[in-house]
Order: structure tokens, then sequence, then C-alpha cells
């Protein structure tokens, strides 16, 4: 165990998943952390259990076969239908500690485990064996910053054991959080979702006056070339000319060597709203859109280069 896991083996954070042999989370093979909790509520969340920062009960209506073995602890937050069928109201008052013990398919789950900064790199640990050249841990969430000193003490531990270490972040943190964690991470991928304020406020819940703030900072410190800035394509929100042209000319006019990337819709992400009563998505199961064709995705490229980025990253 490293000097800082050590200093704090028990300072701990509630985790929504971890996520092995990830190709999309950073370079090479790694391991991706999902911590819970976040600043923002992004419309669209494609990890909407990461959003609040408590642990929740969940039901997965898919899992559940109906046996009631649920009846008895649920109280008033479980019933059973004419047919047979079990339902599971997750906002009411219950024996949640029970009820996801004597569930047998973990359809009643909670939808994270509390871990501790030793614990984490145990897990990491084992997994190197995968890594291979360029893999690592990736810290995710939510966003990973929201829990600053768990965050800084997580990645310090790993790189400390030699384990190449990466953040995904949408920014909305306080300056010196973002700092205080940059010297333990190799990589940086920071969002950069939408430039106008009204509409970043109006999809995500916050204006965008810090987020920008600390990604200009990012691009003029020394650490600049290793940032990579992401816009989720969302259709009718974030994929308009207006927005990824004025990304492009601000990033690009302050790092003229940006790397930029364009992350297409997953149109998936729609179904963890089953299980997240208290959330809103932004389409209707109906009006889901489709991912973005190719040929979109390159037009949306196309017009990146042609507002000042010559470092584009596609995927």
């Amino acid at each position: 165990m490293t000097e800082q896991a050590q200093k704090c083996p028990e300072l701990a954070a509630n985790v929504v998943d971890i996520r092995r042999f990830s190709t999309h989370d950073g370079h090479g093979i790694r391991t991706t952390i999902f911590l819970k909790g976040c600043s923002l509520a992004c419309a669209w969340c494609q990890n909407p259990e990461t959003i609040s920062p408590r642990i929740r009960p969940v039901f997965f209506r898919g899992r559940c076969i109906d046996c009631g073995l649920c009846l008895e602890a649920g109280g008033d937050a479980v019933s059973q239908d004419a047919g047979g069928a079990v339902h599971v109201d997750t906002a009411a008052e219950a024996d949640w500690e029970t009820l996801t013990r004597v569930c047998p398919t973990g359809a009643i789950a909670y939808d994270a485990k509390r871990y501790t900064v030793s614990e984490l790199v145990e897990i990491a640990q084992r997994d190197r064996v995968f890594f291979g050249e360029g893999g690592g841990v990736t810290v995710s969430g939510g966003e990973p910053l929201f829990l600053p000193h768990f965050a800084v003490a997580l990645l310090r531990a790993l790189r400390e054991e030699g384990i190449n270490t990466a953040i995904e972040t949408a920014l909305n943190v306080r300056e010196e959080f973002l700092f205080e964690a940059l010297p333990w991470v190799d990589h940086v991928f920071a969002d950069c979702k939408l430039i106008d304020p009204e509409a970043h406020r109006r999809y995500t819940g916050r204006g965008n006056e810090q987020v920008l703030a600390n990604l200009a900072a990012l691009l003029r410190s020394d650490r600049r070339d290793d940032v990579t800035v992401r816009t989720p394509l969302i259709p009718g929100i974030t994929d308009t000319v207006a927005n990824i042209a004025g990304i492009a000319r601000f990033i690009s006019g302050i790092h003229p060597g940006v790397r930029y990337e364009l992350l297409n819709y997953n149109p998936l992400a729609a179904a963890k709203y089953d299980v997240q009563p208290h959330l809103t998505y932004v389409f209707d199961t109906d009006e889901n859109p489709r991912m973005l064709t190719r040929a979109q995705l390159a037009e949306f490229e196309d017009l990146a280069r042609a507002n000042g980025v010559s470092n584009l990253v596609t995927t």
C-alpha cells in the first residue's frame, strides 16, 4: 500500500461502477472508476445514477422474477398486482437493507457501493496485468472532483504505485480542486458541452462561467498537451453549427494545438432512466434519436477544423 493510501486508508467515497477492460475512457486498456456525485444535472446524462452523491435503492424490472420474497419486508414500497407482477416504489420508506438482501436476482439493489482509497488501489493492482502499454485507471463520474480530497488521495496513491491515471471532468468545480489533482494525473478529459451560458444553464442546471474559466486555465498551463477537450453531440442541443464552431474557436484561440474530441450520442442511456424515477430524460422514449451517422460526424469535424482546431481526435 502506498504512503498516501496509508495516510488515508479509511477515506471513502460512493462508487457506482468499476468498469474493467474499458477502451473508451483514455489510452490503452483501462479500469474506469465511476464516483457518485456531480454539481451538474445534464438533461442527457449518460450516467444519471452518478448525479446524486447519496446511495439510493433502484429496481430493475427486467431482472425481477416475481418470486414475491420481497413482499413481507417491503411494506408500502412493494406490491404485487393481480397478474402477479411485483412493483417496487424506490421513493418510499422501507427497510432497503433487508430488501436488497432477500432479492435473489439483484432486481432490488443499491446504485452504489462505498470504497476506501486502499480498496480501490488494491483493485487497480489486480487489474494492472491487463493494462499493457499505456493503459491504467480513469477516475470518472459523475464528477470525480466533486469529492476533491478523495480524488486527490486516490490519484496520488495510484500514481505512486506506477499506474497511469486519467480523469474525466465536467470542470464545474473550484479551480484549486482541479490544480490540486493535476500533479497526479497523466491525462485530463475535460467536457465543454455548450458555449452559450443560457443554454448551458437550461440543460445542465448551471451556467458555464466556471467551466470555461477552468478550461482556459488548463489550456494555458504547462499541462495543456495532456488535455483532451470533449463535446458530447446531443441531437438538437449540442450538435449545432453555432455551438461546435463557438467551442472550436474558444479552445483553439487559447491553445492552437488543443486536442478536441466529438463524442457521438448514445441512445442506450435512455434505458437508465427507467430505474431513476426522480430524474427526467431530455428525450421521450418514442422520440429518442439515433446515433449520428459517420457522415454527420464528419461534417462536425470539418466545422471544428474550419474554426481553428487542427488536432481533432476521431472515434
